[in-house]
């Protein structure tokens, strides 16, 4: 038990930095294909607050369920892009740690709209896919997979994305959500293909690992969020001592989850202001 409860300590959210209202789960409904064109059934996004929100089906947007091999299996994930158009950049995402759902698959859709090839993950397809597990059940289940596990299907959806046509394979970049913040710190470590990372109160890396950074590094903090916030200033003082590309910012009033519109933590000011900031920073470097 303490093992798994540092491992979460590492990547992710304590029980109560969880958001606090019931958010909606996948089901088969809203995570199935269209059998004819592989696009995902057309919806609205349950719970969604956000006046960025993106519904399934929206125009111009090709959403669908895509497979690739990792580590001698295969992993899905959910990719959404412009229906047409030259190469451009893309964005890997992480979910939190209840695993891929509308909202994550939301924020994919606001990034395609945004011009990004976007690819958000299931980090449980090995068991089965976030919609087949009981909801209780999904924290535990990621957090026994390990951190090593999850930065390597990154590294396989990484070269994915570099082989598809309508993605610029120079021009990736990386985001991620509470348990997926500190998953994209991880990978901020070791995907050096990476051009940016914006990770969203996410815990740190090993600070020793802080110099092997290669990407453009930003990071979303809440200024109510004590555990991860509070451990801002060692990070924020590792990148100083190295020459990795960085901005570290505390949004103010807020607490962890407070991107997440499903949340009742969501905080439609600084949401928008953290979301606006990420896609400033990705225009820089990506």
């Amino acid at each position: 038990m303490a093992a798994a409860s540092a491992a979460m300590l590492l990547v992710g959210c304590t029980p109560d930095e969880v958001p606090r209202s019931t958010d909606p789960m996948p089901t088969p409904e809203t995570t199935s294909s269209n059998p004819r064109t592989g696009s995902a059934v057309t919806g609205a996004v349950p719970g969604a607050k956000s006046p960025l929100s993106v519904p399934e089906g929206s125009p111009g947007l090709i959403t669908t369920t895509v497979q690739f091999p990792s580590s001698g299996t295969d992993v899905r994930g959910y990719l959404a892009h412009a229906e047409a158009g030259t190469a451009g950049p893309a964005v890997l995402i992480c979910h939190e740690n209840r695993g891929l759902t509308p909202h994550i698959q939301d924020v994919a859709r606001r990034f395609a709209k945004a011009g990004y090839a976007a690819l958000a993950l299931d980090l449980l397809s090995r068991e089965g896919g976030t919609a087949s597990l009981d909801q209780d059940a999904v924290s535990g289940a990621l957090t026994r997979a390990g951190t090593q596990r999850h930065v390597s299907d990154f590294s396989a959806a990484f070269d994915y994305l570099r082989s598809q046509d309508f993605v610029d394979p120079e021009r990736i970049a990386m985001t991620g959500f509470c348990f997926g913040g500190g998953i994209t710190w991880q990978a901020a470590t070791e995907l050096s293909g990476l051009k940016a990372t914006s990770a969203f109160y996410g815990p740190a890396p090993d600070l020793e690992k802080v110099r092997d950074i290669k990407p453009a590094v930003f990071g979303v903090y809440a200024e109510r969020d004590r555990r991860i916030t509070g451990a801002m200033p060692a990070l924020r003082d590792a990148l100083a001592a190295t020459d990795v590309r960085h901005e570290l910012k505390v949004y103010p009033g807020v607490d962890h989850a407070f991107h997440n519109d499903t949340s009742d933590r969501y905080n439609e000011e600084q949401a928008t202001a953290a979301w606006n900031d990420t896609l400033a920073w990705f225009g820089r470097y990506v």
